[in-house]
């Protein structure tokens, strides 16, 4: 199996980091490997303690290699957060071919030239995403290469970041031994895997609801166009249930992972369970309606701060409704939950592979697909690698190097597959 096959995305969450192993085939690629472990060291969806997240990167990594029996040596890093900023740009270049055909090196300097705005110092660019391409006036192309025309350009959205959030994250993974082949945006990943192209046409707003935080972004006639995030999750949920049983955190996660249902009505006044109270030896008897009167009211209260962030971004009613994803969905009775609060049509986006096939993984899987994308379009592989020699620069010599090795190997398959 060759290395160049194989690709692995890193999602560093509140409660978990996972690392997934992709192999590509054909354009697509199947799930090999997948592993995780608890997160320490993030609050928030923030790193709080660099040691830490570098050792619940490393033994998702091992648990992932041991899975396959392979070494990772690269990856493709998630990125959120309240950070995060959307920012539309134009760009145009003249094409640059004696015959007048639009090459990959037309749409590299087009993304190039879009790429080119005013920052402030504090913030860089994580990604240009085109939304569409303009060839002599002619608007609405989605792949310009191999047609003639005299100008080329190019509406995109340029996805920023704070500095330190992204210095900090690309730390933590280089001192894991890792290194970072590129930055991905969650919503992005997560959003060209569970949404479907009339979702993302019609306009439609994915939710990923994780430990510390919940990131909503809203995607509108094909292409991600607000993100958001507000800093309230399954966290929230375990701490209430500590509170109201009087319990450890621990044994709290533990009780909601395998009781917790957010809809009081279906929960069971027969299913029973015991938990140990602080300050005392002594296990008290609750049901899961007990747990239910706890879980409801906050998933309610989430639901409810979702919508009104919708409701700030400028959007009211969109038909594609609401994509929800995230570990915490899994809980039974959030959809419901998700139905009455939302007022409009609510579904559950589960990644379609084995062995990720729960809500947690859609933010990992989608980073893959992102990847996978990519390399098949090649129409923003040009803009890809850029940003990663840029950082390079900011690390170690090393990364420097690696980043330049993948941009010939993409150009070399990408030029012997037009004769394939």
């Amino acid at each position: 199996m060759s290395n160049n096959d194989i690709i692995v995305s890193l999602d560093i969450g509140t409660s978990k980091v996972r690392a997934i192993i992709g192999e590509v085939t054909n354009g697509t690629f199947n799930i090999i490997g997948v592993g995780s472990a608890d997160s320490e060291g993030i609050r928030k969806g923030a790193i709080v303690d660099i040691d830490q997240t570098v050792q619940s990167i490393k033994s998702a990594v091992e648990h992932a290699e041991q899975m396959v029996g392979i070494q990772i040596s690269e990856v493709y890093v998630g990125i959120s957060g309240n950070h995060i900023g959307l920012q539309s740009s134009h760009g145009v270049v003249a094409v640059q071919n004696e015959d007048r055909e639009i090459g990959e090196d037309d749409i590299d300097r087009v993304i190039k030239a879009a790429e080119v705005i005013a920052l402030p110092p504090e913030r860089e660019v994580i990604d240009v995403v085109a939304k569409q391409y303009i060839v002599d006036g002619l608007e609405g192309i989605q792949d310009p290469r191999g047609m003639i025309g005299v100008r080329l350009e190019v509406e995109a959205t340029i996805i920023t970041g704070a500095k330190t959030p992204i210095h900090n994250l690309l730390r933590c993974v280089e001192k894991s031994g890792l290194k970072v082949k590129d930055l991905v945006l969650m919503s992005l990943g997560a959003g060209g895997l569970a949404l479907s192209k009339d979702e993302k046409s019609m306009g439609a707003v994915l939710v990923d609801i994780g430990a510390g935080q919940a990131t909503i972004a809203v995607y509108e006639e094909g292409s991600l166009c607000a993100t958001s995030t507000i800093p309230i999750g399954g966290e929230f949920i375990t701490n209430d249930i500590a509170y109201g049983l009087r319990t450890l955190t621990d044994q709290a996660e533990k009780v909601k992972l395998k009781y917790g249902c957010a809809w009081i009505d279906d929960a069971a006044s027969d299913v029973v369970f015991k938990v140990l109270r602080i300050g005392s030896n002594v296990e008290k008897e609750f049901n899961q309606e007990d747990l239910a009167a706890i879980i409801e009211p906050r998933v309610q209260e989430i639901f409810h701060l979702i919508r009104q962030e919708v409701k700030r971004l400028g959007y009211n009613e969109l038909p594609g409704g609401y994509i929800l994803t995230g570990g915490t969905v899994s809980m039974p009775g959030v959809l419901k939950v998700a139905q009455t609060e939302l007022a409009a049509s609510v579904r559950i986006a589960v990644p379609d592979y084995i062995g990720v096939r729960d809500p947690g993984f859609t933010g990992g899987v989608g980073i893959l697909h992102t990847v996978v994308r990519r390399f098949r379009g090649r129409s923003s592989g040009g803009s890809a690698n850029k940003k990663t020699v840029n950082r390079s620069k900011q690390s170690a010599a090393p990364s420097q190097d690696s980043s330049k090795k993948p941009g010939l190997v993409e150009r070399l398959k990408n030029m012997f597959s037009e004769f394939i």
